[in-house]
């Protein structure tokens, strides 16, 4: 679930005035979002897609917080780069309450549930602690900010993508298109069809934490601030425990294929404990060993990608959108992501005189 990807990191001065203006004209969202990801679902590219931001022109006052770094004036770098990763957690966190609702271990016992514990018995608690360690990032990044004197970042005005129709799901706006379409089956009995959709969220948990995982160690090779430093390794350490969770339980998958009518397209999860080669086999819980710094070098386990070219923010942000997520959202969304986005590539770290 690791792959390479250059992009290019132009930076983009767009106002977010201009794309607030924009923001009531909401399209219709595609109720098929979701179930895309069973026809694209591949052990490939796997990145983080973070939200995007209503910035302003942030104050530069500063808010006494009690901290010994309180008098800090951070870099203009590392305000972008925190307001990004602010808006991916947001993202993030939009995310995983939805896979809460449905999986987590306060939801209606069902044969959704019943197919996601066929990957662990612990599966439904994992996805209620993913939820909060989400909420958790997302509401401490932006009371730092806060702590600074910068701009936070508010997505509520672009929470309208309809919530799934399940019943027991609150029918209140959501930022990102995942869908269940009450296909949640017999918990004694749980169909193959169930189970496909199961096993491919259980797929779809590594594919949002591997990107999150990578951008932490990306962008902390930008920062100016030692404490904003302590920041990203501290959370993206969070982040790196998240994948490596996902990654090992995605291969329990038990065979079969699956044929979805509605997208007429077939999913096939096949026997990953057996007859795999090594990169590829069921639990494979610790990073393999690869390329690091120079091909003269001996191979090194790391979490990857990290290096300049193989990941960025405006990359990760073109997974989210070519997975489906944000189907249904308007263009001012779209380009407050991509400008938030482009504004964190371009941070550059600061070396003082």
């Amino acid at each position: 679930m690791r792959s390479d990807s250059n992009h290019s990191n132009e930076h983009d001065t767009s106002s977010a005035a201009e794309s607030s203006q924009l923001a009531t004209s909401v399209p219709a969202p595609n109720r098929l979002a979701r179930r895309s990801f069973l026809r694209n679902l591949g052990i490939g590219a796997a990145l983080l897609a973070p939200g995007a931001a209503l910035i302003t022109g942030a104050s530069r006052s500063l808010a006494a917080n009690g901290n010994q770094n309180q008098n800090e004036v951070l870099t203009r770098g590392d305000v972008a780069i925190l307001q990004l990763l602010a808006a991916a957690e947001l993202i993030e966190a939009d995310l995983w309450q939805q896979y809460r609702e449905l999986g987590g271990v306060k939801a209606p016992t069902s044969g959704y549930t019943a197919a996601l514990q066929i990957l662990d018995g612990d599966q439904l608690q994992y996805i209620s602690d993913n939820t909060d360690d989400e909420l958790s990032h997302a509401a401490f990044l932006n009371a730092y900010l806060k702590s600074k004197g910068e701009q936070q970042v508010d997505l509520r005005q672009f929470a309208r993508l309809e919530p799934s129709q399940v019943s027991f799901v609150p029918q209140t706006g959501r930022l990102t298109n995942l869908r269940n379409n009450a296909e949640l089956g017999d918990p004694n009995n749980p169909s193959d069809h169930v189970k496909a959709i199961a096993f491919t969220a259980g797929f779809h948990f590594g594919f949002i934490e591997q990107g999150g995982t990578s951008l932490y160690a990306t962008l902390a090779q930008k920062v100016t601030s030692l404490e904003v430093l302590r920041i990203l390794v501290s959370i993206g350490g969070s982040e790196i425990m998240h994948f490596q969770t996902w990654q090992d339980k995605a291969g329990n998958a038990t065979p079969l294929t699956d044929f979805d009518p509605i997208n007429n397209s077939t999913v096939t999860f096949t026997n990953l404990a057996t007859g795999q080669p090594e990169r590829l086999q069921a639990n494979l819980i610790m990073p393999e060993p690869c390329e690091f710094i120079s091909p003269n070098l001996p191979p090194c386990a790391i979490i990857r990608p990290t290096g300049p070219g193989q990941l960025d923010a405006t990359g990760a942000i073109n997974s989210f959108v070519a997975d489906g997520l944000f189907n249904g959202q308007s263009q001012a969304f779209l380009r407050l992501v991509n400008a938030l986005a482009r504004a964190a590539d371009a941070a550059e770290r600061e070396i003082g005189d």
